[in-house]
């Protein structure tokens, strides 16, 4: 049959970590893709034990019935203080938002401010999702420059002025890919522009809880004098990215349009999920664990970043992230195409990689890469830069 697709998804193709996933099937292949979290840290004890306490309940049957598209009324509750952690303060019920995870809210705030050929900003490079779900929806990525404290903010104006977007997208603490965080007077700058300019701003934190040295740095929302800021977070990479619960902090009126957004969607977020994660919260497991799980994303980042400085080749320069799941490189020599080195590089390493080229708005440079240390074991992450490195090296030598 010839199926006569949408025009918003017929040249769509799929996202590129989830294409590389296909690749992972061969057991002796590690992987340095996905922002997984280590398996061996998901709860899955702590969680089967609230999930029998709230079976044995009397809200198991309401947990089990449709829910309010709002969110789950106690973790919303919950959620109003929990966010203090952020900066957030004054937080009510209808400025709360329960949803599938962080990406969620991407394409609800798509879906509630864009139309076909619309302009969004975002840093360059940004997250691959979002780009992938602004496309979606026909509308046009544009990248505002980037230093190590986070955008260029002449940058951003410029190009607020040039394009009129009506949205910018940031991930501003250890930002995915780069790790980047924005300063505190960037932030400030930042909220003053966008709000001078009527833009909305969506702040993406999932990573702002996996600190392994430094001081915190309040969120862009809590530093904003106006309402155009929309904050979101989830709890996949501090509990268990597999409950697909988030949430999104905003304007009453912007939080009422992403919930028509989302009972077009999926009705609701799991209720069940919704009700591990509050009595996760509830009981301060997240104050808990944190301190455990933090030490060992910085061992597996030092492990990475050690062997990186022992085996890759001299071009290869890469950052070292104070957070985050994420170290990004590039090979700094001409010619140096990642993209389509991948599958001989792959083949002769074993080791999976994601290309740069994905997480740019548009004139992507070739040679960079992002690798993720949280989902290889120490030896792996030893032995998989090393074999990743002697392939690299193979590589650019027949670029000479």
């Amino acid at each position: 049959m010839d199926y006569q697709f949408s025009d918003r998804l017929k040249d769509l193709g799929g996202n590129a970590i989830r294409e590389i996933f296909k690749l992972l099937s061969d057991p002796r292949m590690i992987s340095f893709a996905g922002g997984f979290p280590t398996k061996s840290i998901l709860p899955a004890r702590i969680i089967k034990d609230i999930n029998d306490e709230l079976m044995t309940s009397d809200e198991a049957q309401n947990i089990l019935q449709y829910g309010e598209t709002e969110g789950y009324l106690p973790l919303r509750k919950t959620i109003c203080s929990y966010v203090q952690r952020y900066g957030l303060k004054d937080v009510e019920l209808e400025n709360t938002l329960i949803v599938s995870g962080g990406q969620q809210t991407i394409d609800l705030m798509c879906k509630a401010f864009l139309n076909k050929g619309d302009v969004m900003l975002v840093e360059n490079p940004t997250y691959l999702a979002a780009l992938h779900i602004l496309k979606t929806y026909e509308a046009q990525a544009v990248g505002v420059d980037a230093e190590d404290d986070g955008l260029i903010t002449e940058d951003l104006e410029r190009k607020i002025i040039e394009y009129k977007p009506k949205m910018l997208y940031l991930v501003p603490t250890f930002s995915n890919p780069t790790g980047r965080t924005v300063s505190v007077e960037k932030r400030k700058e930042i909220a003053r522009i966008t709000s001078k300019y009527g833009v909305m701003v969506l702040e993406d934190d999932p990573y702002s809880e996996l600190r392994y040295e430094g001081e915190r740095v309040p969120s862009l929302k809590s530093v904003s004098q106006g309402d155009n800021v929309v904050f979101t977070a989830s709890f996949s990479k501090t509990i268990a990215p597999g409950l697909r619960t988030g949430f999104a902090i905003g304007a009453p009126d912007v939080i009422r349009k992403l919930t028509i957004g989302k009972q077009a969607t999926d009705v609701h977020t799991s209720s069940l999920s919704q009700a591990i994660v509050n009595r996760y919260l509830q009981k301060g497991l997240m104050d808990k664990r944190l301190p455990e799980i933090i030490p060992l994303y910085k061992q597996k980042k030092d492990v990475m970043m050690d062997a990186i400085r022992r085996y890759m080749p001299q071009e290869f320069v890469c950052t070292d992230a104070q957070g985050g799941l994420f170290i990004w490189g590039k090979l700094d020599k001409k010619g140096a195409d990642t993209q389509a080195m991948f599958a001989d590089v792959c083949r002769a390493s074993k080791v999976a990689y994601v290309s740069g080229e994905a997480f740019f708005a548009a004139g992507q440079p070739k040679n960079y890469l992002r690798l993720n240390f949280s989902n290889a074991t120490l030896e792996q992450l030893d032995n998989g830069i090393n074999s990743l490195a002697q392939a690299f090296k193979h590589e650019l030598a027949k670029l000479n």
